[in-house]
């Protein structure tokens, strides 16, 4: 192997004959990802033509060398993409940690990364750039490719990057604190669960900045999502249903209580669901949790044929000092539809204007078996009849893969922004996960009925809480 002046690592390229093909050698550096413990690279290219890598741009003097080697060219790719979820202890079914995890796995790492079902990503890619895409570059891909086609060879183990140390089943790093569900949940085989709740006093003497939260279910194939709402101790909300064990809103005496647990307008710290990452923001900003407050746990489940145990816990890492601005979690959502049996493409709408300025963050679209596409739009209204719609997010929606999506670049919106989001769902027998393509399908709880939820995070100053943001000046 040959090293240009420059520093770009040149050598030849497997089989590709008249033509040219860019490709790219990891390099590791720190941004800000890392604070959701993820590895990012950049990336030096070289040039191969007619199967030759090229010295920037010299003539075609590189010498034959090796293929793609698993610790020097495959496991830093691993590290930045994969490792998220194929981890020991992660989320996905075999972990990607080592050579030998990874070998039986070269072919079909190949074919889904060819076809770009991994890493998962379901945003548009003409729409809007995201800090959390994971998606490969086309020569990661090449590389991959090329490496399972060489049968998959190993390299020497001294060329490995250093291992990322995750703590625990984390994605964040070792959180500062950690709050469990005190009673476990008892999951039936089979049938239907109502909303499960939870609440869970935090203890917290102050107020307390969170920079970072993660939701870890041990069950995760039975959490169809779960919600962490902030309970201050003044609030009202569920102020009769029990502490610290397991209840559904049917067993609230009150009916302010159980009407309270389905519709709250308390603070969101957290939502988790198939596929989602921690929340992570920069120093600048977090979310605020008072003194004293407890923390509701808001549990969707769903039964697999087997009986379980769940007792979910959310770690936390706080600010080491006062931050500028407060993070909001916001929605738009539309609970008043009703999607014909067997239509394919249903179009559900929700629009809000904001009513103060605030600095956009990121995106979450929510729905069940019959979500399709959901997208979230800017509404610019001028003198002439009609609105303009800016694209913000276009998602391919994938109930198994329910994602969070954070701009690369947070977006100030001014007070009297419209905002709207549009869902659309495949009602007909085409979808393979609709449950019944006959029925007429309402918003309810259960995956087999519909929601439409589009949350946003937002930052504002430090100082406003929901209640006062919503106050229009």
């Amino acid at each position: 192997m040959a090293r240009a002046s420059n520093g770009i690592v040149v050598a030849p390229g497997p089989g590709n004959r008249g033509g040219a093909l860019l490709v790219e050698r990891p390099k590791r550096m720190n941004t800000r990802a890392n604070r959701i413990g993820l590895t990012v690279m950049v990336l030096a290219p070289s040039l191969i033509v007619d199967g030759e890598w090229l010295i920037s741009g010299a003539t075609q003097q590189a010498r034959t060398a090796p293929p793609p080697l698993f610790y020097r060219d495959v496991l830093p790719i691993f590290e930045q993409s994969c490792q998220g979820c194929h981890r020991t202890g992660g989320i996905a079914p075999m972990p990607l940690d080592t050579y030998e995890q990874a070998r039986p796995y070269a072919e079909a790492i190949k074919a889904t990364t060819q076809q770009k079902s991994m890493p998962p990503w379901f945003a548009d890619p003409r729409v809007g750039k995201f800090l959390n895409d994971p998606s490969l570059t086309d020569a990661q891909i090449a590389v991959l490719g090329a490496w399972a086609d060489a049968k998959a060879p190993a390299g020497d183990p001294h060329e490995a990057p250093p291992p990322h140390q995750w703590s625990e089943s984390w994605d964040i790093p070792q959180p500062d604190i950690i709050l469990r569900m005190p009673q476990p949940v008892a999951l039936p085989s089979r049938g239907e669960i109502e909303y499960t709740y939870e609440i869970v006093p935090t203890h917290f003497t102050e107020d307390r900045w969170v920079q970072m939260a993660e939701i870890l279910p041990p069950l995760r194939v039975n959490v169809h999502h779960a919600v962490v709402y902030i309970r201050p101790p003044n609030s009202n909300w569920l102020r009769h249903a029990p502490v610290g064990a397991p209840f559904g809103a049917s067993s609230l005496a009150k009916e302010d209580d159980r009407r309270g647990a389905h519709w709250t307008d308390n603070d969101i710290l957290l939502v988790y669901a198939a596929g989602s990452s921690p929340d992570g923001w920069p120093a600048t900003m977090a979310k605020f949790v008072p003194g004293g407050s407890d923390l509701v746990f808001q549990m969707h489940y769903t039964t697999n044929g087997k009986p379980g145990r769940d007792q979910t816990r959310i770690g936390l890492l706080f600010s080491k000092q006062p931050p500028q601005q407060r993070v909001l979690t916001l929605q738009l959502t539309n609970d008043h539809f009703v999607i014909p049996p067997g239509a394919p493409d249903y179009r559900v709408e929700a629009r809000g204007t904001l009513p103060n300025d605030a600095t956009l963050l990121s995106f979450f679209p929510h729905m069940h078996l019959r979500g399709k596409r959901f997208e979230y739009n800017i509404v610019h209204r001028g003198l002439k009849p009609g609105a303009n719609i800016e694209p913000l997010l276009r998602v391919n929606y994938h109930f198994h893969w329910q994602m969070s999506y954070r701009l690369a670049e947070p977006r100030l919106l001014k007070a009297g922004t419209e905002l709207q989001a549009v869902a659309w769902y495949d009602n007909s027998r085409n979808n393979p996960h609709n449950p019944d393509p006959e029925a007429a399908v309402h918003w309810g709880d259960q995956t087999y009925e519909e929601m439409m939820v589009g949350f946003f995070d937002v930052a504002v100053a430090a100082s406003l809480d929901k209640q006062h943001y919503f106050l229009r000046h």
